[in-house]
């Protein structure tokens, strides 16, 4: 037997689950100890990808605190996480100190003890309550690693996914499962915006419309004069939600997803395979037109 196929249902179907926990703001230590404890819960359960809220070793308005909070990616916190990790891979959110004193909304994803990969939120969010690009500078890079020979994840933050054109060339890029980190309040776009109802619109369209799953983790708890919604979720291909997550409470949501369900999902509603077929004609315009004389 081809040994692609006695894995094929290891690669297919992959238990995930959102971190939906209560932050302390500006206390690493705490955050730290508490990110230990949910992959402990997780590695137990199965889990094989675990998604924790934006910011979750600092807090969510930790942006005015930058020069105490900040980490390099080699900080002794990040590294307990890589090595706790082992086979789990873990997406936690963190203020990323860069070369030349640039500062980043960032996750980190970790696995087997090292950093798998480190995504820049590239949609700051300063509108209403939100104040990103008063403290970060925008990132420029589309991050996505392989989880394995099935699944290839994105790790947008919060706002990344207000921004259609990215997901779309996430998409078109060979993206199949989407890990989103978010931290939303209540009140942080303004009256007259349902966060929470805003939110279920926005994943399943994503999830639907381009097939994907996606594993959504949001915070719990208030701070400051911020109240957290939570709704953490794990959605399907076909925008079903597969686990939901209380308004309130702390804790692990749980789901399964199967890649047979994505192969059906674009099967059925090709959009990933129209839209990379229509990016390359646009590409293939420009070259041509660009050759052409004056």
């Amino acid at each position: 037997m081809h040994p692609m196929t006695r894995n094929e249902p290891q690669q297919n179907l992959i238990k995930v689950a959102a971190a939906q926990i209560d932050g302390a703001y500006g206390d690493v230590g705490i955050n730290l100890a508490r990110h230990l404890d949910y992959m402990a819960q997780a590695r137990a359960s199965g889990v094989c990808l675990l998604v924790f809220p934006e910011l979750s070793l600092c807090g969510h308005s930790a942006g005015k605190d930058t020069l105490r909070l900040a980490m390099t990616a080699d900080d002794p916190a990040i590294a307990t996480l890589a090595q706790a990790s082992t086979d789990l891979h873990t997406v936690f959110g963190f203020i990323e100190e860069a070369p030349a004193g640039q500062f980043y909304n960032s996750t980190a994803t970790v696995s087997n003890g090292r950093i798998v990969g480190i995504h820049r939120k590239a949609q700051l969010a300063t509108y209403g309550k939100l104040r990103d690009g008063q403290y970060f500078a925008a990132g420029t890079r589309l991050e996505s690693f392989p989880l394995n020979d099935r699944w290839h994840v994105a790790t947008p933050i919060c706002a990344d996914l207000w921004n259609p054109a990215l997901v779309h060339t996430l998409a078109c890029d060979g993206v199949t499962l989407i890990a989103a980190s978010i931290s939303s309040a209540r009140e942080a776009v303004g009256e007259g915006f349902d966060n929470p109802g805003g939110w279920d619109v926005n994943l399943r369209f994503y999830a639907l419309t381009y097939g994907v799953g996606i594993v959504m983790a949001n915070r719990v708890g208030t701070e400051g004069m911020m109240n957290f919604w939570g709704g953490s979720r794990i959605l399907d291909p076909f925008g079903k939600t597969v686990a939901l997550g209380s308004e309130t409470e702390e804790g692990l949501v749980i789901g399964e997803l199967d890649y047979a369900s994505i192969r059906q999902a674009r099967f059925l509603l090709p959009t990933v395979r129209d839209a990379r077929a229509f990016a390359l004609r646009q590409r293939t315009s420009r070259r041509d037109l660009a050759t052409q004389p004056d």
